[in-house]
């Protein structure tokens, strides 16, 4: 009786070879995906402690030599946004309260083809407030500008002192630029406090979501912005 033959296939030792290296690799992979976000996860808990340990003001005093607005983006068709009036309607009212007898409106057309201080200024106007004590700034593309391009207003005209008004979410981040910049020229030795604009128009839903982005745009201020982008009009 002839014995049965047993199957003598094996696995070529090629493919024994390759399949330690892709779990290797894998294992690669995933490690460096978790350092990734390790990493990315600290730096969100870093820009949400630095927001929260944000300074409001260098200064305790009332009232100053100006009111600055934060610039926002009109819609696409150049009509004030919910967000744009509930700043500039609370700048309003800071002059008509007498913090300032002055306003700085800031921001280029940094989203669309209208300039945001021109947006600005027609909406204070609108609301009362003399073209002679209306100053724009239109050259700023982002917050640090902001910061940067009206300091040069205020020390050009002899102002020593200024309160920021923007919406709440976006004056932490604010404050941070102005502390820094007010240790610097041509800044240096400027008084400033951060004043909220009251959401009154501005749905809740746009200010939650504004909120989220503000932090990842905080991160990227205290991990890169900060250090390239220069205070040079």
């Amino acid at each position: 009786m002839a014995g049965t033959k047993r199957s003598s296939y094996q696995i070529p030792r090629k493919n024994l070879r390759r399949r330690p290296q892709r779990r290797h690799r894998s294992r690669l992979v995933v490690r460096i995906f978790l350092v990734c976000f390790a990493l990315f996860a600290a730096l969100l808990v870093w820009a949400v402690a630095a927001r929260a340990l944000a300074p409001h003001a260098n200064s305790s005093r009332q009232n100053f030599d100006a009111i600055l607005v934060l610039g926002t983006p009109a819609d696409s068709d150049g009509n004030p946004t919910p967000e744009l009036l509930d700043r500039v309607t609370e700048a309003v009212h800071e002059y008509e309260r007498g913090v300032a007898p002055r306003i700085i409106v800031s921001g280029a057309a940094a989203h669309n083809r209208f300039v945001e201080a021109d947006v600005m200024a027609r909406v204070a106007q609108a609301q009362g407030v003399p073209a002679s004590v209306l100053f724009e700034e239109p050259q700023a593309l982002d917050t640090i500008q902001n910061a940067c391009y009206s300091a040069h207003i205020l020390e050009s005209h002899g102002w020593r002192s200024v309160e920021v008004v923007s919406s709440a979410y976006h004056l932490p981040r604010a404050a941070m630029i102005f502390a820094r910049l007010s240790r610097r020229k041509p800044a240096g030795g400027l008084e400033w406090a951060m004043h909220a604009a009251r959401a009154d128009l501005t749905p809740d839903y746009w200010s939650r979501a504004a909120s989220a982005v503000e932090t990842l745009k905080t991160a990227r201020y205290l991990l890169w912005s900060r250090w390239v982008e220069t205070c040079a009009p």
